[in-house]
């Protein structure tokens, strides 16, 4: 029923601008490719492949049957190689030109589901959203992009939306939180292993009055310091101490679960 809701105000949104003379393009698409495909197909004893292609055909049968109209010439599914060869080109685009790194990463995990699971994904209680299985942490091999570099681009890109509402224009703005500054780097003191961390300011003329730092609980560095025995919520003071970048002071070194691993560096001046 939520397909039904949805693609009957995208028709009536397309016949409408039709009749006033737009040129309009209704396309329909299959996100095929998941983790809960391969799982219902295991679970039937059928290839993954047989089992997609069966539910594409009966969707587009029921959305036939409703008289909508879509362009159905334009058609994708994200499981054929015509279209995953276009992903798979586009990572190595970005991974050729220093937009992808792998690291460590802590993640949510299903261990029924055997798959990454956002934080959105993760119940008040903990468990999956799909599978209600308790949800793990782990380290794992993770993938980033570094879309901060195309931040200024974003932005502009909200200028020329007409007919986007305010309010999702300013959730956007907000996503993309650009923020203009330095990062200040930190020497570690009597360390062979790291040579340096680094934080990202808006406020680099309070430098000189820093007095310590703060890493999020899954920082690297926090990692292999042997404190994973603490827990996420309390705060520690690390065996290591950094050297101010201009007066040469031993600076002591804290973690603290106010501090986000995903924004910026994951490591804040305290001043």
């Amino acid at each position: 029923m939520g397909h039904v809701r949805v693609y009957t105000i995208s028709d009536a949104q397309s016949r409408f601008h039709r009749m006033n003379g737009s040129d309009v393009v209704h396309p329909m698409g299959w996100d095929a490719f998941g983790l809960p495909a391969e799982n219902a197909a295991l679970q039937r004893n059928v290839s993954a492949s047989e089992w997609t292609k069966r539910n594409i055909n009966q969707m587009k049968d029921q959305l036939d049957s409703l008289n909508f109209r879509f362009d159905w010439d334009l058609t994708l599914r994200t499981c054929d190689p015509s279209y995953y060869r276009w992903t798979q080109w586009l990572f190595l685009q970005l991974y050729n030109h220093g937009l992808a790194r792998r690291t460590l990463a802590t993640v949510n995990w299903d261990p029924v589901d055997r798959t990454v699971l956002a934080n959105e994904q993760v119940d008040a209680e903990g468990k999956s959203w799909r599978s209600g299985a308790v949800v793990e942490k782990r380290e794992l091999p993770q993938w980033f992009f570094r879309i901060t570099e195309y931040a200024d681009d974003l932005l502009d890109g909200l200028k020329d939306l007409p007919g986007w509402p305010e309010t999702v224009k300013r959730m956007q703005y907000n996503w993309i939180g650009a923020s203009d500054g330095v990062r200040v780097r930190w020497k570690i003191k009597e360390s062979e292993e790291e040579k340096e961390l680094t934080t990202f300011t808006t406020r680099v003329e309070t430098l000189y009055g820093v007095t310590f730092l703060v890493l999020s609980h899954d920082h690297p560095l926090c990692r292999r310091s042997n404190h994973s025995h603490v827990k996420e919520d309390e705060d520690m003071c690390l065996p290591f101490q950094v050297v101010h970048p201009l007066t040469g002071e031993s600076i002591p070194v804290f973690a603290s679960s106010y501090v986000l691993s995903d924004y910026g560096d994951g490591a804040v001046m305290g001043t």
